[in-house]
């Protein structure tokens, strides 16, 4: 499907703030609110869209994340379903490219994540791991702002954070009937988690529904200013950065309408002053998305 202007402004503003109230992006997009309210639940019975919570990462217990590059002797396949059974992978993909799998994983700390790396080493058919850290993701949907959470959760707090992380549009007489206490009681404990950073609310687009469903990876290092990162990240087609450590600076994930439409981005990438890229890679088949609960 194609988003039309009006469309598109509902996405930025549901991005932005996922519990706004109908009314108010009805006001902000110029549509009256039984429009506004259509446009949306269009967007999210197609699949196109999804309103979630993403928790904080310190909520996770997740300190250190690191995208590996790994080597295989034989098939491919069989080691990425043995990587894709360990809960530290959120992410797992076969790839062309110098690598055959991809994978992202996650750790309480460094330490944590040096045993998970490895463990995926010592898997049967890993010929060799190259391990980037990252130390600051630039654009993540499924992260929210590094800064630390300003409050610790309690167990209620916990269940309402696990019901908005599957559908952050809830309203708050929904939750309340999940977690036995009054809309009210259950508004106040939803704002002081918005508040504190627990949580943010926000809207997932599909690039596959709009036409955007060949994805793509990239490695680059920086010969420049580090404001480079800033700018590949306000691209379109770039739907996660990250600087590293390790054997590159940069990594992302880009996604386009076709072949040709990645080669376009990565040819973009190459022109772009204080920017290397080092390596290319194209999403086969993913094995495992799983960011959420």
């Amino acid at each position: 499907m194609e988003l039309d202007r009006v469309d598109a402004a509902l996405v930025r503003e549901l991005q932005a703030d996922g519990r706004l109230p109908f009314e108010t992006l009805a006001q902000r997009v110029g549509l009256s609110r039984a429009a506004a309210r259509l446009r949306v639940r269009r967007l999210l019975d197609t699949g196109a869209l999804r309103v979630v919570g993403v928790l904080h990462p310190a909520v996770r217990d997740i300190g250190a994340l690191a995208h590996l590059s790994i080597g295989v002797d034989g098939a491919a396949a069989p080691v990425a379903a043995a990587v894709a059974e360990l809960p530290e992978a959120t992410l797992v993909s076969l790839t062309s490219g110098r690598f055959p799998l991809i994978t992202e994983v996650r750790g309480h700390d460094l330490a944590r994540l040096t045993e998970v790396v490895d463990r995926v080493r010592g898997l049967p058919g890993v010929r060799e791991v190259s391990t980037s850290v990252y130390t600051r993701v630039v654009k993540d949907p499924y992260l929210a702002a590094t800064a630390p959470p300003e409050i610790a959760p309690d167990a209620v707090d916990t269940r309402l954070l696990r019901l908005l992380e599957r559908d952050g549009r809830l309203s708050f007489a929904e939750l309340a009937g999940h977690v036995g206490l009054s809309a009210g009681a259950v508004r106040t404990r939803v704002m002081r988690l918005l508040r504190g950073r627990a949580i943010h609310v926000t809207a997932l687009l599909d690039p596959g529904a709009v036409g955007r469903d060949r994805h793509g990876g990239f490695a680059a290092r920086l010969t420049g200013s580090a404001d480079a990162a800033a700018e590949i990240a306000a691209w379109d087609d770039v739907q996660f950065l990250t600087r590293c450590l390790g054997r590159a600076d940069l990594i992302g994930t880009v996604a386009a309408g076709s072949i040709a439409g990645l080669h376009a981005v990565y040819e973009r990438l190459r022109a772009l002053p204080g920017v290397r890229l080092s390596e290319t890679w194209v999403h086969l088949a993913q094995v495992k998305e799983r960011y959420g609960p």
